[in-house]
């Protein structure tokens, strides 16, 4: 699959930026991804250790090169503060499918910074990777990451019931979706650009 390609600034609503992961980001992933919330919803392991966190770091950059998905490190855009981890899978290219995932660190919740996140990275991965299909799996136990995706303009479509293996187990999803033809992205794709500007 071909590169994808991301501003070098990344994308920016004015509030919380969205870059590619550097290796400067290591201590404070560590930090973050101690926190038993993180890796009690993902496949971030636990304990988690500054060799995890390189590795990681190498990965994402890897992928991205890969054009198998595009993971981003969330920041303040103007302090350049960690906020968290967000990234597009493209689970199918040329069906026009992609995945997102995101956590946020401890100190950041409850801010809105992962719903900014989120609407940074589909208006991005509608409008300028082309995808046609967006979807959010999430347990059916975490309700702040539903709520997350309800009011990004997310449809709830149902349970995937023992979707997929995660750290020896197979959890139910609820499965998340948002489609260009939907009402919160026709508004978001109508201002497609804005999100580039590497002075917002």
């Amino acid at each position: 699959m071909p590169q994808i390609r991301v501003p070098e600034y990344g994308l920016s609503d004015g509030r919380v930026r969205l870059r590619r992961w550097r290796e400067s980001d290591v201590p404070a992933l560590v930090e973050a991804c101690r926190d038993p919330e993180i890796p009690r919803w993902t496949v971030v392991p636990a304990p988690y250790t500054e060799i995890d966190a390189r590795a990681f770091v190498a990965g994402q950059n890897e992928r991205l090169s890969r054009g198998e998905g595009a993971p981003f490190a969330m920041v303040g855009a103007h302090d350049g503060d960690f906020l968290g981890s967000i990234e597009v899978t493209l689970l199918n290219r040329r069906s026009g499918r992609g995945e997102i995932g995101y956590w946020v660190a401890a100190a950041a919740r409850r801010q809105g910074v992962a719903l900014r996140a989120l609407a940074i990275i589909s208006e991005w991965a509608l409008g300028e990777l082309g995808l046609e299909r967006l979807e959010l799996l999430v347990e059916p136990e975490n309700g702040p990451s539903q709520g997350v995706a309800e009011a990004a303009g997310y449809t709830r479509e149902g349970i995937l019931r023992s979707y997929r293996p995660m750290k020896g187990r197979r959890p139910d999803f609820v499965v998340y979706s948002l489609l260009p033809s939907d009402a919160p992205a026709r508004e978001a794709l109508g201002r497609a650009g804005y999100l580039t500007h590497t002075g917002r």
